[in-house]
């Protein structure tokens, strides 16, 4: 599975951007997929994960902000991402499995397999 990820760039707080993330190789909609970010000097973090088998899931610190979405007809995923802050500078990683997994684990960068290159996003205040 190859994932390529594009949308990132600079912009003001309190804008948006929608990052987008093009797979190969695998139908999307037959593993779980979720986006990570990772900050300089910081280790990787969880942002949000989608599965066919259970609601989606977010970190706080996005929640109400930050969306994950997928359409299965370009087999590609979306993260749209609204009200930014200056504390969502990182670069931003989206991140596939084969098949599920349990709910308590989808927060973890360990759970997938296949990971796109990074996009970069910066937030200027």
């Amino acid at each position: 599975v190859q994932l390529q990820a594009s949308g990132g760039g600079l912009v003001q707080a309190g804008g948006s951007l929608r990052l987008s993330c093009a797979a190969s190789g695998r139908t999307l909609s037959r593993g779980d997929i979720a986006w990570f970010r990772q900050a300089p000097g910081k280790e990787r973090e969880f942002v949000a994960a989608k599965s066919n088998f259970s609601i989606n899931m977010y970190a706080d610190s996005v929640k109400g902000r930050f969306t994950i979405s997928t359409d299965n007809g370009k087999n590609t995923m979306y993260l749209q991402m609204n009200s930014l802050k200056p504390e969502d500078t990182a670069v931003y990683y989206c991140a596939t499995r084969d098949g599920r997994i349990i709910t308590s684990y989808r927060n973890r960068a360990e759970a997938y397999a296949y990971w796109g290159q990074g996009t970069q996003v910066t937030v200027s205040s």
